[in-house]
């Protein structure tokens, strides 16, 4: 039977998708994963109640969590996905040619296992590519131990009120910088300025501690109801510094096509916050 699917992005608000229909519902050691199809984003995915996935819309945040960031380096070649078990981000930075070496570092195989078999489009053949390693665990464990160093560290994981709390840190960002290379960035989500505003200015005040470019971001995403934050971070990149022309002269060279969402001209506006966002965040919008 065909039920709304409802999601509470705070306490006092409610969305959904009328019609959906739930195919799976597994409770892994770590977390419910829920997969659904519905009429307005095909199949989608959720852990704990939250939205996670779609295979209608994926394209707008990997997209925006992963070109920005790989674009303002002149030539990334190293990246490690926190999260990420989808696929979605892994098959974005694979556009870059020069990557060499992707690691994804997902904590639950079983989201790795029902995304593969619901929303395969969604990671395409990423996990398939010699360039990819999928590494199953703690993606902190997997920072504290590994020797190598990440041109690009995307995170891609759930909210910080849940078991990836202790990635968003500033304690996990220090511990982040022994496998940052000198010119690294990372990307991570935010979230909604009209749900989450007290916890992005946290989160920017924790990033704007540890780096010294924060750059927010913002784009609408349709599985999350809302128009949604996400921010870029180094020591020494900026990607608000790089302009229109340079970015077309990197995306062609590194052949770069047929992107859904995101483009040279487009870039200085996800960059470009709102003024109702202003007003909701003020001052930890401020650069």
């Amino acid at each position: 039977m065909n039920v709304p699917l409802l999601f509470h992005p705070a306490a006092d608000a409610v969305y959904g998708f009328p019609g959906a229909h739930r195919l799976a519902c597994v409770d892994s050691a770590w977390q419910r994963i829920e997969v659904w199809d519905t009429p307005q984003l095909g199949c989608l995915f959720a852990l704990d109640g939250r939205p996670m996935t779609s295979a209608g819309d994926e394209f707008v945040y990997h997209e925006c969590m992963t070109h920005p960031a790989a674009l303002a380096h002149p030539a990334p070649r190293t990246a490690l996905v926190l999260g990420g078990g989808d696929g979605g981000a892994a098959r974005q930075l694979l556009r870059h040619p020069d990557i060499a070496r992707i690691v994804v570092a997902e904590l639950d195989a079983d989201v790795v296992r029902l995304t593969g078999d619901y929303l395969p489009q969604v990671r395409g053949d990423a996990f398939d590519d010699p360039r990819v390693e999928l590494v199953i665990g703690d993606a902190a464990a997997f920072v504290e131990q590994t020797q190598e160093q990440f041109d690009l560290i995307i995170f891609d994981l759930t909210p910080p009120d849940s078991p990836a709390a202790g990635l968003y840190t500033t304690t996990f960002y220090a511990a982040l910088k022994r496998v940052m290379t000198a010119d690294a960035l990372i990307s991570l989500h935010l979230g909604s300025p009209y749900h989450h505003a007290a916890r992005i200015g946290a989160l920017l005040d924790g990033l704007r501690a540890s780096f010294a470019v924060v750059r927010p971001l913002a784009a609408y995403v349709p599985l999350y109801g809302s128009l949604w934050l996400m921010a870029v971070a180094s020591d020494r990149l900026d990607p608000v510094a790089i302009d229109t022309a340079t970015l077309r002269t990197r995306l062609e060279e590194r052949a770069i096509v047929s992107l859904r969402f995101y483009d040279a001209n487009l870039h200085a506006a996800l960059f470009a916050t709102p003024w109702t966002v202003r007003e909701k965040l003020g001052r930890f919008l401020d650069p």
